[in-house]
């Protein structure tokens, strides 16, 4: 069921019966809309220089890293840019199969015949190839629909794929990290000199399509004048030096309304299902997807409760589904506990 597809069908099960819990809400700047910080009157000039060195600053990334910090207008025109460049470049792309639909739609118009590799339940990385050309992966960290970072042996496995060929590079989307500095796993992946790290306001200001940075790696050096001729407006230029200064602080509270809303979601579960929940994702901070190996069919007809199917996500042979903790039955905390 795609996307569009499964919206239609969720409000037409949420109107037929009032009883369902509904943990299939995916837009998140509906939900946390009061938590948005409004756009500057005012008319500054900013440059995209200071922006990109208080970036790094934010991360507690080296500033003389600035030059290879490119900025952008969020991770969707990122990859809108490095794909071409794939492209031109004959380069082998890996995408993970069930975590974003787009990823797949941006690399296809760029000429691209992307491969794929699952992440649920777990990330199973790609095969050893049998020639030597440039070799892309793409991964998120946090992972999502998995709902949780990657842990210290699966990156011990993207560094030993790495190993396995010069020729091959990474793309990191960090577009769910809520934290400043990036999770440890992001920083040793980008310690190997060998990876371009996504990342945007998106998820952490709730201001999608806006601001974001490419930080690229050593050998990309030729990628810098592609987004230099491409930059964001002025006004989201500003937009985005207020956010990172005025408003330092909005990713933390995005975080702690999240962690807040799993919570109140744990507490309406049945003991069945949220026992089928992986522990990494229900103490994941700020993560509102949770993997569950239980069907979308079985948890409505047998549980009550409303899931996103996982191919909503993707192409995946998972049977599992996915809930969230967006919708207004997890804004505040519940008066009767679901129990089965």
């Amino acid at each position: 069921m795609r996307f569009e597809e499964f919206q239609e069908f969720r409000q037409r099960q949420l109107g037929a019966s009032s009883s369902l819990l509904d943990a299939a809400e995916t837009n998140v700047y509906r939900a946390l809309a009061p938590l948005r910080p409004e756009p500057p009157t005012d008319t500054t000039t900013v440059h995209r220089c200071d922006l990109a060195r208080a970036w790094l600053r934010r991360f507690e990334l080296p500033e003389e890293w600035s030059g290879h910090a490119m900025i952008c207008r969020g991770v969707r025109h990122g990859l809108g840019v490095v794909f071409p460049w794939l492209r031109a470049g004959q380069a082998r792309l890996w995408l993970p199969s069930d975590v974003y639909p787009v990823y797949f739609e941006l690399a296809r118009a760029a000429g691209l015949e992307p491969l794929s590799y699952p992440t649920l339940p777990a990330p199973a990385l790609p095969p050893s190839s049998a020639d030597h050309r440039a070799e892309y992966l793409l991964l998120a960290n946090p992972s999502k629909p998995l709902g949780r970072y990657l842990s210290d042996a699966e990156c011990a496995a993207v560094m030993s794929w790495l190993r396995e060929s010069p020729t091959r590079r990474l793309l990191i989307d960090s577009v769910y990290d809520l934290g400043a500095p990036f999770a440890a796993g992001t920083r040793r992946l980008l310690d190997t000199g060998r990876a371009v790290l996504l990342h945007s306001v998106t998820k952490g200001w709730l201001w999608p399509r806006t601001f974001g940075v490419v930080l690229l790696g050593p050998a990309h050096a030729d990628l810098a004048e592609a987004f230099r001729a491409d930059p964001p407006t002025p006004a989201q230029l500003m937009l985005a030096d207020r956010l990172l200064t005025e408003h330092a602080d909005v990713p933390r509270q995005v975080g702690d309304e999240l962690t807040a809303r799993a919570g109140r979601l744990f507490e309406q579960l049945p003991a069945d299902v949220l026992g089928a929940i992986p522990p990494a994702s229900r103490t994941s901070p700020g993560n509102y997807f949770f993997p569950v190996g239980i069907p979308a069919e079985t948890l409505q007809r047998e549980y009550g409760v409303l899931a996103v199917p996982v191919s909503v996500f993707g192409r995946s042979d998972w049977p599992g589904s996915i809930l969230t903790s967006l919708s207004d039955a997890f804004t505040r905390t519940p008066t009767v506990t679901r129990t089965h």
